[in-house]
């Protein structure tokens, strides 16, 4: 027999509300003129793997460690000469805070990225990283283990 994961069962119940919850709303940006050098050093004191791009109040990308290493290590490009626009990966893959975790994680994975913009009414409320989503996910697997534990091992009903 074939068993079907469903990313949608009830242990991955909640939304990306729920883990904004959780962990907060803080997000980190970066201005789109920055260079690439103020971008990474941010990312170093922040301890982050990502910064949010704006240009004004708009949202126009994201640059990552990976977009670093890719796009200025391995081009040979100069960090403190090339500007955040000109490597940023965009659009901005995100999600609205109604989004459930199940497909939170169908995007991460068909999208192959490690952050998701949460964007409420144009605004950018919170992120969502893989790790925030496997961290949730593990918590809510437990937590079931738990419920069926004492289900099967409680006193019968009399």
């Amino acid at each position: 027999m074939t068993r079907v994961y469903n990313a949608d069962a009830a242990v991955l119940s909640g939304t990306a509300r729920t883990i904004l919850e959780e962990k907060g709303s803080t997000v980190f940006t970066i201005d789109a003129a920055a260079t690439v050098y103020d971008a990474v050093a941010e990312m170093d004191e922040k301890r982050v793997g990502a910064l949010f791009v704006v240009d004004g109040d708009a949202l126009v990308g994201v640059i990552s460690e990976r977009d670093y290493a890719r796009k200025i290590i391995l081009q040979g490009r100069a960090s403190k000469e090339t500007s955040v626009a000109e490597v940023m990966s965009s659009p901005v893959i995100s999600v609205e805070p109604t989004t459930t975790l199940g497909q939170c994680m169908h995007i991460i994975n068909d999208r192959r990225v490690r952050h998701l913009a949460v964007v409420e009414a144009g605004e950018l409320v919170g992120v969502i990283t893989i790790g925030d989503l496997v961290h949730t996910i593990l918590a809510l697997q437990s937590q079931t283990i738990d419920r069926l534990h004492t289900m099967i091992t409680g006193p019968y009903p009399s």
